[in-house]
């Protein structure tokens, strides 16, 4: 993280990088093999879930249960558990701490335009810059073999991402601060760099309905009749019973914390309806709730206020110098993404800490799951070039540049653990299969 080394020079702290290849070779970051005591990866995973809504955990399994891919965003605790534990490069960034490729994707900046950027930080940490690009590397792995890719064009893809993230970092170790912290990712320019021309075309399609749809909101989540609510979709959108009324008092302890300005914009506003919704694979389970907000005029705004616990990492990192789970995930935020929500805040109710933001628009998610194969590697590139730029905000580019270098040794050795932690995946995802079969863990199967 910054601190007075940061006021040298670049070449003196390209030089300090380099010297902590001394402490780990660039090669060793290769190595991967389950420790002779490795815990079993479906009692890490119920270990973590401890204290979730136990009724939403079958959603939770379900969801992960649909392929490895899947079980790998579900499962941060048990990569984490693997990872953590071992030597590292020591050169402290602000981690996304869960980057894997899904955790990326276009938001809609404020002029309408589309960024791609990182979009999750519930495991937003500081910690050794390698430990995201190996969660990087190792989903790109999984997500192309999930599309039936060869390991040889699964491990190109996983050298692209380490690669494009090299590169970008020697950039900006060399740009001046102010200009690299206001450097954005624009997703059209990347587009038209695609070298496919049939790829190329149908992102910039992709990229139309976006944009659409960033501009349309969730209206399919808003109904009006008489008055302004949100309607059921159980198992994922249903009432909040006997917590409506900690959503009420956490939303209304966030809209007394927010600066004056953003008070003044949240007063055209008034809080109308409260729902709860199961969100993605990783958080299933943590309070999660939609505030709908309405103007006397009918213009609406929908904010999502989730449930911040412990960061994965931070048993092997160092706890948050944050107490307020939910102060660390909005600091970590607006440390790691150019341009962050307009109403990003922490907030507080019956114990739990929260924060708040936008609803994100499941349209707005560029890559994922369902990832055509043909566009994987330019989504490896580009996430790797956004991670860079996300980790130069919050840590010392031109250290992280001197322990790479300019030779691929490094890019060649994650691409190889990619691999090794994939294999590790299939068999956790095997495992995790099995205990649901036997009665061990209960999931349930959504209609989507």
């Amino acid at each position: 993280m910054a601190d007075r080394a940061m006021l040298l020079s670049v070449a003196d702290r390209q030089t300090a990088g380099q010297a902590r290849r001394a402490v780990i070779a660039r090669s060793a970051h290769g190595e991967w093999s389950p420790a002779a005591d490795r815990a079993d990866p479906v009692a890490l995973l119920t270990a973590a879930d401890t204290g979730r809504i136990a009724a939403l955990l079958p959603i939770r399994y379900g969801r992960m249960m649909a392929d490895p891919f899947a079980f790998l965003r579900g499962a941060a605790p048990v990569m984490a558990a693997d990872i953590g534990p071992h030597m590292h490069s020591g050169i402290i960034v602000q981690l996304g701490g869960d980057a894997h490729l899904a955790n990326f994707g276009a938001v809609a900046g404020l002029a309408g335009e589309a960024l791609f950027d990182a979009n999750d930080f519930d495991e937003t940490i500081p910690g050794p810059f390698e430990w995201d690009l190996k969660r990087l590397a190792t989903s790109l792995v999984v997500a192309g073999r999930v599309q039936d890719l060869s390991d040889k064009s699964c491990r190109a893809l996983a050298r692209r991402a380490v690669r494009a993230y090299r590169r970008e970092i020697q950039h900006l170790a060399h740009t001046a601060p102010f200009d690299a912290w206001c450097s954005r990712v624009l997703l059209d320019e990347a587009i038209e760099n695609i070298g496919e021309r049939d790829v190329r075309k149908r992102e910039r399609v992709r990229l139309g309905a976006i944009v659409q749809a960033g501009w349309e909101g969730h209206r399919h989540l808003i109904s009006r009749r008489g008055r302004w609510h949100l309607p059921e979709r159980p198992p994922v959108i249903f009432r909040l019973g006997a917590h409506e009324a900690i959503a009420h008092a956490a939303f209304a302890a966030w809209e007394d914390s927010l600066p004056e300005e953003r008070q003044m914009l949240l007063r055209r506003y008034r809080l109308q309806d409260v729902a709860f919704k199961a969100v993605g694979v990783g958080s299933v389970g943590t309070f999660c709730a939609i505030g709908l907000y309405a103007t006397p005029d009918g213009d609406t705004l929908l904010l999502q206020l989730k449930e911040a616990s412990q960061a994965v990492l931070a048993r092997y990192a160092g706890p948050s110098v944050y107490t307020h789970q939910g102060q660390r995930v909005v600091v970590g935020q607006r440390l790691m993404q150019a341009e962050p929500d307009l109403f990003l805040g922490w907030t507080q109710a019956e114990g739990r800490d929260f924060y708040v933001r936008r609803l994100k628009d499941p349209h707005l998610a560029v890559i994922g799951s369902e990832i055509e194969a043909d566009a994987l590697p330019f989504t490896a590139r580009l996430c790797g070039h956004t991670l860079a730029r996300a980790h130069a905000r919050a840590g010392d580019a031109a250290m992280v540049a001197g322990y790479l270098g300019e030779g691929d040794s490094f890019d060649d050795a994650v691409a190889h653990f990619a691999l090794l932690y994939a294999d590790q995946t299939e068999r956790d995802f095997g495992r995790f299969r099995a205990a649901i079969a036997d009665g061990e863990i209960e999931a349930v199967k959504e209609d989507r």
